[in-house]
């Protein structure tokens, strides 16, 4: 006799209290912060705690996660004991935060009581290889809820990232078999499945020696995979009774290891390591806020990018002069206004803002900027500039487009320029010598920022980093002067002609000049770059190499 499902209310559906935390089980993928699911980001958007296995940073995590959220790292898992020691730690921090949260209510005296929620990032997925199970049932325990986020796995994500396609053509059953697992006799004959084992090079040596024993043809090709789906990653072929002989040059904890005709494919659809800028490491000397769109970018081309903020903006030393100006546009003492950076759109809108102003009161002023970052800027602010230069994205090209002044067609003849304490004077000049009268202004002064730590100097000057980009002169000179000059051997890219001229004077060689004023040009600029390298390489049959493994060839045959 069959029995009916229960019907008995869940204890919150017959109106007792939610728990007072939530621990959300978070599968980050396997390593690319591209492939973290949309359910993980908004977890970690909400989550009041976020926990991650130790080896991971905020800044892995910070894109997503919400001010003032805090975050901690737990030991690995090793062992069961390891596991037990680490699910009561996280169970305690629960605690403590919705402690923590009630103290906070207090003060403020009292409001609506919400959940806690802690985020516990798993590599990968959740459910494979970690101490899931036990950290929640821990949880359980303590009565806290729990919740888990699936997350894309290494061992359908990382077969893909190296170009090895598991489940087409012949190939159509795949078997993944984790560390200290069995393979399944009953596929190891067949050719049409593919196989994907997981562990340290050694365990996966001991897998594919029991395939060739069980039956499996010893030159079925098998691919091994370090670092997927990140910009360390690396792989290499071999065959199932030379394996032992590849797995020797590999480095890493973990291996991902696709057994399989599939490999064959791999000439065709790699992908990611193929990408121009696999595997650089690049310098991006400026503040960590200006840098992110740069960051993007050079991700996306495969480079990990390093942030050195070599200077810091701050107000001027006297507001006099900016007040007064700020005046002045709103009463009509101006007939353009000319900015020069987004940090002069910047500073003038905080301005406004202290002021009770808006876009508004930029009505009858002419508005003009200097390329097509600033010009976003004014957008962003609800103001759409009347003159961008048409050439290069600079002063010189702006000035280059600049109406000389009219004493019929303009009834005000003077210019407000809010530039930085730094600035160069080309633009000031060449507007007075077209007839402008020109208020140069300084709206913000730029700092020079503290040296960075000796390991990362050491980098800069022993050629570690494949390429340095600069988007100023000032970054050109702040970085020389907190850091010292970058290695000849890494590859130096600038924003413009000024830049490049700044560089070249301080002794570096510039490799190549964006062709305009932007973040996006100065990466374009490195990639065509490097796929210059790249087909260099290959017409003289020699192989592709990085600037900073050329330096440690060099170093080694001394």
């Amino acid at each position: 006799m069959s029995t009916a499902p229960s019907t008995q209310p869940s204890p919150q559906r017959a109106g007792l209290p939610a728990p007072a935390a939530r621990i959300v089980f978070v599968g980050a993928g396997p390593g690319d912060p591209g492939l973290m699911t949309v359910r993980a980001t908004r977890v970690l958007g909400m989550a009041d705690v976020v926990v991650a296995d130790e080896g991971h940073l905020e800044d892995d995590f910070v894109e997503w996660m919400r001010p003032g959220a805090t975050f901690m790292t737990v030991p690995a898992a090793q062992a069961e004991l390891t596991a037990a020691s680490r699910a009561k730690e996280l169970v305690s921090t629960a605690k403590d935060a919705v402690k923590q949260a009630a103290e906070r209510r207090a003060e403020a005296g009292g409001g609506r009581e919400g959940q806690v929620v802690l985020a516990r990032v798993v590599d990968g997925d959740p459910s494979i290889f970690s101490s899931l199970g036990v950290e929640a049932a821990a949880a359980r325990k303590a009565g806290l809820e729990i919740e888990v986020v699936p997350g894309v796995s290494a061992l359908q994500a990382v077969p893909t990232y190296a170009g090895v396609p598991i489940a087409t053509g012949t190939n159509r059953v795949v078997h993944a078999i984790g560390p200290g697992g069995r393979v399944n006799p009953a596929v190891v004959e067949d050719d049409s499945t593919t196989l994907v084992l997981i562990g340290s090079a050694d365990e996966v040596v001991e897998h594919a020696r029991a395939l060739v024993k069980g039956g499996r043809a010893a030159n079925t090709p098998i691919a091994l995979t370090v670092g997927g789906t990140t910009a360390q990653q690396a792989t290499s072929i071999s065959t199932l009774a030379d394996v032992a002989e590849g797995a020797e040059e590999v480095e890493g904890d973990e291996v991902v290891a696709t057994v399989g005709a599939c490999v064959g494919d791999r000439d065709t659809l790699s992908w990611f390591e193929t990408r121009p800028l696999f595997a650089w490491r690049v310098l991006v000397p400026r503040t960590k806020d200006q840098a992110e769109p740069m960051v993007r970018a050079l991700s996306e081309r495969g480079a990990t990018a390093h942030v050195v903020p070599t200077i810091s903006v701050e107000p001027p030393r006297s507001p006099h002069q900016m007040d007064k100006a700020i005046r002045g546009l709103v009463t009509g003492t101006y007939e353009w206004i000319g900015f020069t950076s987004v940090n002069a759109v910047k500073a003038v809108r905080e301005k406004f803002a202290g002021l009770g102003l808006d876009a508004r009161d930029f009505a009858g002023l002419k508005i003009a900027a200097v390329g097509g970052k600033t010009a976003d800027a004014l957008r962003a602010w609800g103001i759409e500039p009347d003159l961008v230069p048409s050439g290069e994205q600079s002063a010189r090209g702006l000035l280059e487009d600049w109406p000389p002044y009219d004493d019929v067609l303009d009834p005000i003849n003077r210019v407000f320029l809010p530039r930085a304490d730094i600035a160069t004077e080309v633009l000031v000049s060449g507007l007075q010598e077209r007839g402008w009268e020109v208020d140069d202004i300084v709206a913000y002064r730029t700092v020079r920022a503290t040296p960075p730590p000796a390991p990362v100097r050491a980098a800069i000057k022993n050629g570690t980093y494949d390429a340095a980009v600069f988007t100023s002169s000032s970054t050109v000179r702040n970085l020389v002067g907190i850091a010292g000059k970058p290695s000849p051997s890494t590859v130096i890219v600038c924003i413009g002609p000024a830049t490049a001229e700044t560089a070249t004077e301080l002794g570096l060689r510039v490799d190549a000049v964006a062709e305009e004023a932007s973040g996006e040009a100065v990466i374009d600029a490195l990639t065509a770059f490097a796929r210059g390298r790249v087909e260099e390489a290959l017409a003289a049959g020699r192989p592709v190499t990085r600037p900073s493994q050329e330096v440690t060839k060099r170093r080694r045959s001394r």
